[in-house]
């Protein structure tokens, strides 16, 4: 692989208002990309995996997912973020981190940015409004 990418799920507003972020304010050279416009067979990654948690797939193909993927992504990118980068890797915070990700995974229509749509499954998401988000003609 030549470059880290950085999967999320773009049918999340909340999701893709951090992505927006990343790529602003965080200095990297990771790809970050909607998980729906990746080619997740090169990347060794599933819907499934993608739709549960935010991946890091490494140049070296290393994997990574939910915060150890943001700490991996951190630790890619400028000096004061790899500081952040390290802490979250710190066991203390590694130990909190899950928890709080996989509470905001499942709140996250209700955080700023979040929609409705950001709580369906995919397969919902999918009947609803189509591969990618896109409406579908039945809709």
């Amino acid at each position: 692989m030549e470059r880290s990418t950085f999967v999320y799920d773009g049918d999340c507003a909340f999701c893709t208002s951090c992505a927006e972020f990343i790529e602003r304010r965080i200095p990297t050279a990771a790809r970050v990309v909607p998980w729906q416009f990746a080619d997740l067979d090169a990347l060794g990654l599933t819907a499934a995996q993608c739709e549960e948690a935010v991946q890091w797939v490494g140049e070296d193909g290393s994997r990574a997912a939910g915060p150890d993927a943001i700490a991996k992504l951190l630790a890619a990118s400028g000096p004061l973020w790899r500081v952040a980068g390290a802490g979250l890797r710190f066991p203390p915070a590694r130990a909190v981190a899950w928890p709080a990700y996989r509470w905001v995974a499942r709140n996250r229509h209700r955080l700023p940015g979040g929609t409705a749509a950001c709580s369906l499954p995919q397969e919902a998401r999918d009947r609803l409004y189509g591969p990618a988000g896109r409406p579908s003609a039945g809709a």
